[in-house]
């Protein structure tokens, strides 16, 4: 047995062709099959950050309570509209479980957000990529959509005395500035922040709002001046609850 097997492995090894008497039954005796490479599983691709798909808007559709904290005691309740007449439309700036709401509104003063409880029913939803940036340093206001600019403008801001208070806010009301007083210009974009510095002798209400008046100094008792033509292009673009970021 020694012998054959010595053939066998000789053959082999130099990939002869060893064939028999009867062609019928030619047998091809090869090397061996070549070698089996293996396929390496390709490496996952990491998956890309999620984009946002804008700032989020709760609408009032029934009265919704005002929490001071999740879960919290009941501070206010809100109606349908605002104080103004306007659709309640709430800027949510975050949210906890999925279920509370944080949001912007002037019923708590400024710096203070209200909790909503999502679950409650009473709310509807919509979102814009719109918001409103106003530096007072430079008193200058830009209305982006994400990241793009889509308008810069020039502003007056609050005096020494009744400065324009800073912070996160939100348009609750658009209001004709002439049905107000001629002093508003053509248009009023009514905010969620308030005035806690008012002038002496002030009788017009504690609201700050973006309004017709002189740009470009320290000129008002807080709310924010704009020209005519910015007014008109932010009351045609912005939805109620866009968010308004004021910094100094």
């Amino acid at each position: 047995m020694a012998r054959p097997t010595l053939v066998v492995l000789v053959l082999a090894a130099i990939s002869l062709t060893f064939v028999p008497r009867s062609p019928a039954r030619a047998v091809v005796v090869a090397a061996g099959p070549p070698p089996v490479r293996v396929a390496q599983a390709p490496k996952p691709k990491p998956k890309p950050r999620p984009r946002s798909s804008g700032h989020l808007i709760a609408y009032v559709r029934s009265d919704v309570a005002l929490r001071a904290r999740p879960g919290g005691r009941v501070v206010e309740h809100l109606s349908t509209q605002t104080s103004f007449g306007s659709p309640q439309a709430l800027s949510v700036v975050r949210s906890r479980r999925g279920r509370w709401l944080a949001v912007s509104t002037p019923e708590l003063g400024n710096g203070h957000l209200a909790w909503v409880d999502a679950r409650a029913g009473g709310l509807r939803y919509a979102r814009t990529r719109l918001e409103v940036d106003v530096d007072l340093s430079q008193r200058l206001a830009t209305l982006r959509t994400g990241s793009r600019v889509l308008r810069h403008f020039a502003v007056g801001v609050g005096r020494p005395g009744s400065p324009t208070p800073t912070g996160r806010f939100s348009v609750t009301d658009k209001l004709s500035g002439p049905a107000y007083s001629a002093y508003y210009g053509c248009c009023i974009l009514a905010l969620s922040a308030t005035q806690p510095n008012l002038p002496a002798g002030w009788s017009g209400g504690n609201r700050i709002a973006i309004h017709g008046g002189p740009t470009g100094g320290a000129v008002t008792a807080g709310c924010i001046h704009a020209g005519d033509a910015d007014l008109r292009e932010l009351m045609r673009l912005v939805p109620l609850g866009t968010p308004v970021l004021i910094r100094a």
